[in-house]
């Protein structure tokens, strides 16, 4: 187990061991998120935006205008909102 000491200004140094395995460097962000037991779970946002690529399916080619608003419509109706 690793372990890890808060300073009085509340500040923690991440055990170099577990900044490698998360893949965190200088300016990584962590986000605390509270679990059912009480505790955090602690993730690490270092991921890029470039990183979602190939998570779609490819585009199947030019949508025109009026596609988009007949989409646009639809999914407002099937939410109730139109």
């Amino acid at each position: 187990m690793t372990t890890a000491t808060v300073t009085s200004k509340g500040q923690v140094t991440i055990p170099a061991e577990v900044r490698r395995r998360l893949g965190l460097h200088a300016g990584s962000r962590l986000t605390f998120v509270p679990n059912e037991s009480g505790g955090f779970e602690v993730h690490a946002e270092t991921g890029s935006i470039r990183d979602l690529e190939g998570c779609l399916p490819a585009p199947r080619g030019p949508v025109s205008i009026e596609d988009m608003n007949a989409a646009i419509a639809q999914g407002a109706s099937d939410s109730g909102t139109a």
